[in-house]
This record gives structure tokens, C-alpha cells and sequence, in this order.
């Protein structure tokens, strides 16, 4: 008997007691999860965990003023923004549409992007993109180097499973947590190397 039978073997006589089903899809599947849990605010959850990633993240009660600051602050001049950007949120920026898409190289020559998003996660200080109308193409939160995100406060909920309730699966779901980063074998973290190395979040 082969190494590979013997295997299968095994695995049979572990599962000779589990009632069989003809269709595995009619077998139920408990999704018993914790939806929500009391405890601190969820903005201010949103805020600490995301500065834990270091993340640069800011309340603010006015995005074109924010974002007008932002950019000053890193003498950041041109934006690329999706087709669904409201112009209300640009004030005096100047923004490159992504409508056609622009090049990858004419992406990675702008001094970054300002996208809105499906919902923020609190306790994994995680914010999602669904490629929604302010949101765009995949592309466009990968190549440039700095990332500008808009989170509205009614976007943030406290549990990934409150998240999944409000995403579609059949969208090309994009989860970030902090600015792109990784380490090598002797933990030496190096960011930038998947995606922006700077993420800014502004809570309206």
C-alpha cells in the first residue's frame, strides 16, 4: 500500500461516524459569531489601532480643508482620484481622474491618491475597498506612494463580521491595515514594498 493510501485510508475511518450529505451545500454551517461588543467608542478604537499600524489618522470636520492641509504638509501637489471622488472634497486640489484609467507609470508619477471606502474596521484598525465609484480600481491604492483615505464615521463598525455583512463578496474586496509593509527573516520591517508606504486617514 502506497504512502498516499494509507492516508485516504485514514482519513475514511476518521470520517465513518459523520453523517454523509448528497448535496454539501444543504449542510448547515453555524455562523454563531459575536456581531458587536460594547466597550470603547469605535472611532476612537478606529484611531488607536490604526496609529498602532502608523497610520496618520485625523478627525476632521471639513475634507476639503483636510485634505488641501494634508498636501501641503508633504508639498504634494497633483492627485489621482476615481471618477467618484465628489468634487466637495477637493477644494483647490489638483486632481487627475482616473477616467480612462491613467498608465501605471503616469500613477506612480502623481504625488499620490485620495479614495473614500466601504467600511473601516475598529478592532483590526482595517479599512475596506469594494472598487466603489469613490474608491476605483485596485491599481490606483497599489502604485502611488501615498494613500489618502476618507472614512465616514457611519462606515466604521466595531467586528469583522459586521463588515462582511455590508460587502458584497462578489466585489474585489481590497483590506488595508496600516501602510504596506513587511519584514525578512530578521524582522526588519520595510514599507512600501506591496503598496503605499504612507496611509492618512481623515474621519468625517
Amino acid at each position: 500500500m502506497s504512502s498516499r493510501d494509507r492516508i485516504l485510508a485514514r482519513v475514511r475511518s476518521a470520517l465513518s461516524d459523520v453523517p454523509r450529505e448528497e448535496n454539501p451545500d444543504d449542510v448547515p454551517v453555524p455562523r454563531e459569531y459575536e456581531r458587536s461588543r460594547s466597550g470603547v467608542d469605535v472611532v476612537e478604537l478606529l484611531v488607536d489601532r490604526l496609529t498602532d499600524y502608523r497610520a496618520q489618522v485625523r478627525e476632521v470636520p471639513d475634507v476639503a480643508e483636510a485634505v488641501v492641509e494634508a498636501l501641503t504638509r508633504r508639498d504634494a501637489r497633483r492627485l489621482a482620484v476615481p471618477a467618484g471622488v465628489p468634487d466637495a472634497w477637493l477644494g483647490s486640489v489638483e486632481a487627475i481622474r482616473d477616467d480612462p484609467p491613467l498608465p501605471n507609470v503616469e500613477l506612480n508619477g502623481l504625488d499620490g491618491v485620495l479614495t473614500g471606502c466601504a467600511v473601516a474596521i475598529a478592532e483590526t484598525g482595517t479599512i475596506v475597498l469594494d472598487a466603489g465609484p469613490d474608491q476605483g480600481r485596485r491599481a490606483l491604492t497599489l502604485v502611488p506612494d501615498y494613500h489618502l483615505c476618507v472614512v465616514r464615521r457611519d462606515q466604521i463598525v466595531r467586528t469583522v463580521p459586521e463588515a462582511v455583512e455590508r460587502l458584497d463578496p462578489s466585489r474585489p474586496l481590497t483590506w488595508i491595515s496600516g501602510p504596506s509593509a513587511t519584514s525578512d527573516i530578521e524582522l526588519n520591517r520595510v514599507e512600501g514594498v506591496h503598496g503605499p508606504r504612507t496611509l492618512e486617514v481623515l474621519i468625517v
